[in-house]
This record gives structure tokens, C-alpha cells and sequence, in this order.
């Protein structure tokens, strides 16, 4: 059996393998918003409202939310 790791993609519970990445977590609420993940027009804040890049590995509990590509950006890079 392979372990997973519950998290959080706009306030729904989501379960992924352990050693996913934020896009893993992202396709699994919603492949489209994944694919536009991917593509860089749709961005992920953590729970403090942080850019979370899409190749970070979760843990349990994490919690994430879908924003406009624009959105996600830090400072330093928009």
C-alpha cells in the first residue's frame, strides 16, 4: 500500500503520495488548474499567503490556494 499525505488545494482535502509536489496537489483537485499551473498562468500561495513553487514536495496538513499567475509571483520576480 502507498503512503499518502493529506493536504489542502482551496479548502478541500486532497490525497497524494508521499513525496508529491504542490502540482501533484494541484492536478489532483483539478487536473485544468494543474495544467495551467504548468503553464504559468495560474500561481499557488501557501497558507501565509506565500508564492509555493510548483516542484516544492508537501507534507501533511499543508494548505494551499489557487491565484492568478500575477498573484503568485514575489516581489523579486515580478
Amino acid at each position: 500500500m502507498t503512503e499518502s499525505v493529506t493536504v489542502f488545494v482551496n479548502a478541500r482535502a486532497v490525497h497524494v503520495a508521499v513525496g508529491s509536489t504542490v502540482l501533484d496537489a494541484v492536478r489532483a483537485f483539478d487536473p485544468a488548474e494543474g495544467d495551467a499551473l504548468a503553464a504559468g498562468t495560474r500561481g499557488v500561495t501557501d497558507s501565509r499567503g506565500l508564492p509555493a513553487p510548483a516542484d516544492t514536495v508537501v507534507h501533511g496538513g499543508a494548505i494551499f490556494r489557487l491565484v492568478s499567475a500575477r498573484a503568485g509571483r514575489s516581489e523579486e520576480t515580478a
